[in-house]
């Protein structure tokens, strides 16, 4: 055990249960592969959510992506295909018309379950309470819903970790909003008011966290199928964001995530706040606000712990490790 945020949590030769929900989409695809690497990572399902593409397309890409990545046995369950209140917007134009930077992968042999995506995370929390990790790197839509199946499941789940906001940066879809967020707000909102006790890896760290030309290349240096369909994942992403960096080199939003829950050690700098979602803004609707005013705080909303640094090297080495 080692201890962590103010408990006791397991090491990395004990096992960590994770669910994740996810609309793939390549940095989740990414994701998924750091973590199913990790033989003390056990992957109990996976959620499918509508973001990247549309909840039918994701779906299959889990599905697809589990078996490339050896986890083929993970149920995946299929969730929201819209979000609460408005209308989808999907990114075609980030992640290729298949979500998976129009990289072709065999057809899934497996089929999603017949719960939804809610359903299984609900389940799931209640055989194993006090001992799942939910990865949430898509809106957050099912696990809203979930919520609202189970209104304890901030108090089953042990840690919430969540790629979502641009806390003091600018967004990525508008001067304040992040994807995910933007996505479905009202969704958000109703999970930072929950109490989970959560991590929030925002554009703050993401967007400084990049995998450089030189790390691609070395990527296509490693042997196997993984590496290679990854690395062409990576390669459509990498274009995309040259129109934003100027460089051949690409935001490791996802994975990064998933290296915050599955190696808490990696985070360097974090500050603790609680979070909102601005549901009205005519210009800000689903800017992610923290509130850091420096005074005794009686507000009654639980903080979210807001990652700002990490040590990036050994990620990127960690995560080129989880594709040889």
């Amino acid at each position: 055990m080692s201890f962590f945020r103010g408990r006791w949590v397991l090491s990395d030769r004990e096992t960590t249960r994770v669910f994740v929900d996810c609309d793939p989409g390549i940095d989740d695809a990414v994701a998924l592969a750091y973590l199913a690497a990790r033989p003390e990572v056990e992957i109990l399902g996976v959620g499918a959510v509508f973001g990247n593409n549309t909840v039918a397309v994701t779906a299959q890409n889990a599905l697809r992506l589990l078996e490339l990545y050896g986890r083929p046995e993970v149920p995946v369950a299929v969730g929201a295909e819209r979000p609460l209140v408005q209308a989808p917007r999907l990114a075609e134009h980030v992640h290729g018309g298949n979500g998976l930077g129009d990289v072709e992968l065999p057809d899934p042999k497996g089929e999603p379950v017949a719960e939804s995506a809610a359903e299984l995370l609900v389940r799931l929390a209640r055989e194993n309470p006090g001992e799942l990790d939910v990865l949430a790197v898509g809106p957050l839509t099912n696990v809203a819903l979930a919520i609202g199946l189970e209104p304890r499941l901030p108090q089953l789940v042990r840690r919430l970790v969540v790629m979502g906001g641009a806390v003091e940066v600018a967004g990525n879809v508008g001067s304040h909003a992040e994807a995910n967020i933007v996505n479905d707000p009202e969704a958000a909102e109703a999970v930072f008011a929950a109490g989970f006790d959560l991590d929030l890896v925002a554009l703050d760290i993401t967007m400084k966290t990049v995998a450089t030309a030189e790390w691609l290349d070395r990527l296509k240096e490693v042997p196997g199928d993984r590496a290679e369909r990854t690395s062409a994942f990576l390669d459509f992403y990498a274009e995309f964001y040259k129109g934003i960096f100027g460089l051949r080199q690409c935001a490791m939003h996802d994975p990064l995530a998933a290296a915050v829950l599955a190696d808490p050690h990696l985070v360097t700098e974090a500050f603790e706040a609680p979070v909102r979602v601005e549901l009205t803004g005519t210009l800000t609707r689903g800017m992610t606000v923290a509130d850091r005013r420096p005074r005794p705080r009686t507000d009654e909303r639980r903080a979210c712990r807001v990652v700002t640094s990490v040590s990036e090297d050994a990620f990127l080495d960690l995560m080129l490790d989880a594709l040889r």
